[in-house]
């Protein structure tokens, strides 16, 4: 595991590896070479081509995290020689396999999958698997439980150190409101996603340091800010004295906001979060993590590229989180 060092506002958090929670120990993933996959001896004809063929399989462009992903994909791949070609699934796990299963019989060089969701995401990596084409992933963690069903395997993972940046945001509010104040929480999150899994246990592992801290609901989002607005307000209806509010992706940090603003409990709530893209830190807005997605496809194109070479990359490369609080506005492309 390799975790990339940032000049600037990163924060260095440690790691947390274990088998439920990271693909570190994914048997599925793991070989004999203990530091990383080896480059591949038998290619797709397309990576000999004097302009090989990347496939890129992404969610959705509504969420300004993969339009960050997907204009970095295009640019950098282009600069290193790659046809970079992206398929949007549209947040539907049928038609991101089925965009898979097209660019196997397009015989691409790779793929670069971003899967919709974890466990039907190792349906796409067996049928590359089967037909001999590379696979890195990224973002989305691929189920270890589901990889081993399928009997599939990536060659690297690329992605954020979720569970770290959730840990960070959990820090930040004992911080805030005081190490032992009072601290009622509810948690927009979505149970079918590892990464906002890992961030969720990340924050609650923070504040568990704070015997008067407790969750007394999470609901899922489902990475889109109108339905985290109808849940969130749900939420806050049934449980008035919720105080904190941590929400594990910037579509449900967006809705969890309006909720909040729409209830008028802007000045008894603060609301902690993965980046809502160009959303200014606030009082209310306390703080929150972002992730780079632009770096993250320039990491894997740049490791793609050493792979098909025949150098051996890492299996997993998890990098740190910016923190912004209040007063602060993340970036062009610091998204969470």
């Amino acid at each position: 595991m390799k975790i990339r060092n940032r000049i600037g506002a990163v924060l260095a958090v440690g790691l947390i590896a274990t088998a439920a929670l990271t693909g570190c120990s994914n048997p599925a993933t793991d070989g004999p070479a203990a530091g990383g996959s080896t480059g591949a001896t038998k290619l797709p004809a397309n990576c000999s081509t004097d302009k090989p063929t990347i496939g890129v399989a992404l969610p959705n462009t509504v969420n300004p995290y993969y339009v960050a992903m997907q204009d970095s994909f295009k640019k950098h791949g282009a600069d290193l020689g790659y046809d970079v070609k992206v398929a949007i699934a549209n947040d539907s796990d049928s038609n991101q396999l089925s965009q898979v299963e097209s660019f196997i019989q397009q015989g691409v060089c790779a793929v670069a999958l971003n899967a919709v969701n974890s466990g039907p995401g190792a349906a796409s990596v067996k049928a590359l698997n089967a037909a001999g084409i590379p696979v890195f992933t990224v973002n989305v963690i691929i189920s270890a439980d589901d990889l081993k069903t399928q009997n599939a395997s990536f060659v690297q993972y690329v992605g954020a150190d979720q569970t770290a940046g959730g840990k960070q945001m959990g820090e930040q509010a004992l911080k805030d409101l005081g190490a032992d104040a009072k601290m009622t929480v509810g948690i927009i999150g979505n149970p079918d996603q590892i990464p906002t899994n890992q961030r969720d246990q990340g924050f609650k592992d923070a504040i568990s340091k704070d015997a008067n801290a407790k969750v007394v609901q999470t609901v899922n989002g489902k990475i889109d800010p109108s339905v985290s607005l109808q849940v969130t307000g749900d939420m806050l209806q049934g449980n008035p004295d919720i105080n904190v509010l941590f929400a594990d992706a910037g579509p449900h940090a967006v809705g969890a906001l309006q909720a909040v603003s729409q209830q008028g409990k802007a000045d008894k709530i603060k609301v902690y979060a993965f980046c809502a893209a160009d959303e200014p830190l606030t009082s209310t807005y306390a703080a929150c993590a972002a992730q780079e997605p632009a770096q993250y496809a320039v990491i894997l194109l740049d490791n793609l590229k050493k792979y098909l070479a025949g150098d051996t990359v890492e299996k997993e490369v998890l990098e740190p989180l910016k923190v912004f609080v209040n007063g602060q506005t993340p970036g062009k492309g610091e998204v969470g």
